[in-house]
């Protein structure tokens, strides 16, 4: 029976005797995808990047042109560092996405396109953020096997839920800290851009040759590094883009010639080889920095300062705290249940970009039933609450604080003690998300579950 069958059957089993079931034939409308309309979602998302781009560089111009200093123009890079924060996080949408093989339907473009457009430009790539977000989906709250928990907790941002009032506070103060901010980024690309950190998805009988690693990592660093000193210095723009594009051709050359087992391999196939994926990587960087440094070559001069002004300074501040507070409000003070271990939460158009974006305000629906596009998780949801076991059990989040709305929980109040789960539902091993995978060692992951299971099953007789 194929994994599709037996999701099918499992949902058709865990919903039958229920009003309100949902067939295996709408299941599968709700499934399908196509591979068109998120190029609509992408334009949107580089349409807003490059407009706040240029209305920053562009008041910029004019305030100095008025005689003003950073003390005017400073407010104004605060709001452009907010607003590309929130982009860079919508980017995440799109790769999230590209994980579930939902930004197109067609495989080798849903691949290209969440690396181009999404994954590479926030120093990503998609394969490696599925192995993180599939192990996030099948031990779900897990925290021995959720990676969600190793990284947050790598960086001190996971709290002790349930919360008090006091502690709620004292964690968003944490939050907002400036370094713990770094060292959260520094987590996130451990786990997300290179693969490694605790995760069931990793091999660790393939675990690679450290160099292939390290050399990607010195070309995203040290590059910029060097082409910044060797203009600051005065060299020619000849000598500047002959030592760029040598150590571009040399880091290509690099991974084109070593053996495939240097490169590290996890439990689900890429859909492209890590070769290729990794050449791709290296090539879409020297895009970007060899654009920079042409353009300040030409005596504009500010092109770079831009760059790490309003995109590497997000990466790095406002980007992580809207991802950190999503994590908290998606998942803190759940249980495993198949019904409990999210939620789905309405909010206001602004508080919906910068948190949760693509659809992730409907995430109950989505770890219900991971292979659902995300323009079509409003409409699932909705189908879902003429489910009598859903309508009962989902937790439905509504506004950011204050008052509850007809008994539903803030977004901030959902994490406090009174809104705790009353009882232990049964715990949910997620296994829709492997529907469209190419697993390389089921058998472990296997395992993975039964040792989750096992654990869970011991803690609840504790």
């Amino acid at each position: 029976m194929t994994q599709a069958a037996l999701n099918a059957r499992d949902m058709r089993d865990s919903s039958r005797n229920r009003a309100g079931r949902i067939t295996p034939g709408e299941m599968e409308a709700f499934k399908a995808r196509d591979n068109w309309t998120n190029w609509r979602y992408l334009a949107l998302n580089w349409f807003v990047i490059a407009g706040t781009l240029f209305l920053a560089i562009w008041g910029e111009s004019q305030l100095r042109a008025m005689g003003y200093g950073w003390e005017a123009i400073l407010p104004l890079a605060i709001v452009a560092i907010i607003v590309m924060g929130a982009s860079q996080h919508q980017l995440g949408g799109a790769i999230h996405e590209g994980t579930h093989y939902q930004l197109f339907a067609n495989r080798t473009l849903n691949e290209v396109a969440s690396d181009w457009f999404a994954g590479f430009p926030i120093y990503t790539s998609t394969h490696h953020y599925r192995l993180h977000h599939m192990a996030h989906h099948q031990f779900v709250n897990d925290p021995e096997r959720d990676p969600i928990f190793g990284q947050a907790d790598e960086s001190g941002h996971w709290l002790d839920f349930p919360l008090t009032h006091v502690e709620l506070v004292k964690g968003l103060v944490r939050l907002l800290w400036i370094p713990n901010l770094v060292k959260y980024t520094v987590a996130r690309a451990r786990y997300s851009a290179l693969g490694l950190g605790k995760n069931p998805y990793g091999d660790p009988n393939r675990p690679g040759h450290p160099a292939a690693q390290s050399v990607g990592i010195l070309f995203a660093a040290l590059v910029p590094a060097v082409l910044i000193g060797m203009m600051l210095a005065g060299f020619g723009a000849t000598a500047v883009m002959g030592t760029f594009f040598a150590m571009w051709a040399a880091t290509v050359l690099f991974y084109a010639v070593i053996p495939e087992d240097w490169f590290a391999s996890g439990r689900v196939e890429p859909v492209l080889s890590h070769r290729i994926g990794s050449i791709a990587r290296v090539s879409f960087m020297a895009i970007v920095y060899g654009s920079l440094t042409a353009i300040d070559l030409t005596g504009y001069e500010k092109a770079w300062m831009y760059y790490g002004l309003y995109w590497v300074v997000p990466l790095f501040t406002t980007f992580p705290v809207f991802m950190i507070f999503r994590e908290w409000i998606q998942h803190g003070n759940a249980d495993r249940g198949r019904y409990t271990n999210s939620r789905v939460i309405l909010t206001g158009p602004l508080f919906r970009y910068a948190v949760l974006p693509w659809g992730m305000e409907y995430h109950q629906p989505h770890h219900l039933m991971a292979t659902v596009p995300h323009y079509k998780l409003r409409r699932f949801h909705e189908r879902l609450l003429q489910d009598a076991e859903y309508a009962e059990k989902a937790q439905i989040v509504e506004g950011l604080y204050g008052r509850m709305t007809e008994g539903k929980p803030t977004a901030f109040g959902v994490l406090l003690k009174e809104h705790a789960p009353k009882t232990r539902e049964a715990v949910h091993v997620d296994e829709t998300v492997l529907e469209r995978a190419d697993l390389s060692d089921r058998a472990a992951l296997e395992r993975e579950k039964a040792e989750s299971l096992k654990a869970e099953r011991k803690d609840a007789a504790e």
